[in-house]
């Protein structure tokens, strides 16, 4: 459990890395552009770490998947950019994605 706990961790870091890189203005800013380093370094050794126990596989999807998601919320909601109905399938998509690797577990 604590294993997906630290996997949250890390998309929140790398969420926050991304968010910092669209602030960092083409890293002409130095406070966001200090964030983008700090936080992808840190989210890179969370994942690290989870993946001494969680399926490599299933930690990156669910890492990038879940990544992906947040930042379009974020962007139309605070970068203002447009939700469409063809967004709102290929996120759908990408939770599929992310809850079928999960499902099919590990081979034994």
């Amino acid at each position: 459990m604590l294993s997906w706990l630290l996997l949250g961790v890390a998309i929140v870091l790398e969420v926050a890395g991304t968010v910092c890189m669209k602030l960092s203005d083409g890293f002409t800013q130095w406070l966001p552009a200090t964030g983008v380093v700090v936080f992808y370094l840190a989210s890179t050794i969370v994942l690290a770490v989870v993946v001494k126990t969680i399926d490599i596989s299933i930690a990156y999807a669910v890492w990038a998947g879940l990544g992906i998601v947040l930042i379009t919320v974020i962007g139309v909601f605070t970068f203002g950019k447009v939700l469409t109905w063809l967004r709102v399938v290929c996120i759908g998509l990408i939770i599929v994605g992310v809850v079928g690797l999960n499902l099919s577990g590990t081979p034994h």
